[in-house]
């Protein structure tokens, strides 16, 4: 990811692909606790934004994914 993007753009960028982006994938990305990324998930993404997130837990841990939007 270019250096030139904001932590919340960083996030938005790894949850828009395909594969989604787990926890630590956000973490070693952004330098944030897993405490603050769920927090950002839940009230920023999720509430403020309205966007859809989905999750599904596999081999390597939950991954996070960004869908629709929730309001559409």
């Amino acid at each position: 990811m270019p250096d030139t993007l904001s932590k919340s753009e960083t996030i938005q960028a790894f949850l828009a692909r395909p594969q989604g982006a787990t926890i630590s994938e956000l973490s070693e990305a952004t330098g944030w606790q897993a405490h603050s990324l769920r927090g950002f998930l839940s009230g920023t993404l999720k509430k403020k934004l309205g966007l859809r997130l989905d999750s599904s837990k596999g081999e390597g841990g939950r991954r996070y994914r960004l869908t629709e939007a929730a309001n559409s």
